[in-house]
């Protein structure tokens, strides 16, 4: 039987998924609990990762060499860049890369040393399965016919109608928050939806093991000055409700097919 890690960026993600999870049971390692158990008749390990590239390359790797997962689900939030990409949005990658990664002159700026690339591509079949979950999940949630997420919910944070993006994402040992910066990465990748902290680093470490992987994140925010949105908030009643909700239907979707 495959077993798929989930790792969350936030400890009320992470809570919301273990409440589902009838059988977890903790095991620490590296300084992190990693809680194996099952959802809805998945075998799943849970994880926080937490903060940053480095702690998320080291999340990534014990998954992969002491849990023996075949897939990996990373799932948190993000600040948006994009056209069009807004709070309450959810962005599924495509690809992933490291904003502030610069080894020149002697490699291209973003290029990963000695892999010869600076975009790590996410799986194709579990990106998919995750983007038509995030599609019915934000649908649902729209028309106030989701269990989970009640439209009370997105009018509080004023979120009309949440859309779901694919396409690149950036990842950063910064967090960006102010216009200065989201400008500047718009103007050096104008393809880029979202930025956060982690994605990349875990998109290179399975690249070298050969492992699936998706990335989703909802947007909490437009990465700049202009942030109203009370995070804590957002993230117990937005963001990790969707992540529960978005994380069974993909499951559902790729035991469909």
């Amino acid at each position: 039987m495959s077993r798929i890690a989930i790792v969350s960026a936030m400890h009320e993600e992470l809570r919301a998924l273990l409440q589902a999870m009838p059988d977890e049971a903790p095991h620490k390692l590296a300084g992190r609990e990693f809680w194996v158990g099952h959802l809805d008749g998945h075998e799943v390990v849970a994880v926080l990762s937490g903060i940053g590239k480095v702690a998320a390359a080291t999340t990534a790797t014990v998954l992969l060499t002491h849990f023996g997962v075949d897939r990996i689900l990373f799932t948190g939030a993000a600040g948006g860049l994009g056209e069009g990409v807004a709070v309450g949005d959810v962005v599924v990658a495509g690809e992933l890369l490291q904003h502030d990664m610069d080894a020149s002159p002697l490699f291209p700026r973003h290029e990963v040393p000695l892999y010869g690339r600076s975009r790590f591509s996410s799986d194709a079949k579990l990106s998919d399965a995750v983007q038509r979950a995030a599609t019915g999940v934000l649908a649902a949630a729209s028309s106030g016919e989701s269990p989970e997420l009640p439209r009370s919910h997105l009018d509080e944070f004023h979120i009309g109608q949440p859309r779901v993006h694919h396409g690149l994402i950036v990842s950063g040992d910064r967090f960006v928050s102010r216009r200065e910066e989201s400008e500047a990465l718009r103007a050096e990748l104008p393809d880029v939806l979202a930025v956060e902290m982690e994605g990349a680093a875990l998109a290179q470490v399975c690249a070298d093991f050969g492992v699936p992987f998706a990335v989703v994140r909802t947007v909490s925010d437009r990465a700049d000055d202009s942030a109203h949105v009370d995070f804590n908030r957002f993230i117990a009643e937005v963001a990790s409700r969707y992540t529960l909700a978005i994380v069974r239907a993909s499951l559902a979707a790729l035991d469909a097919g």
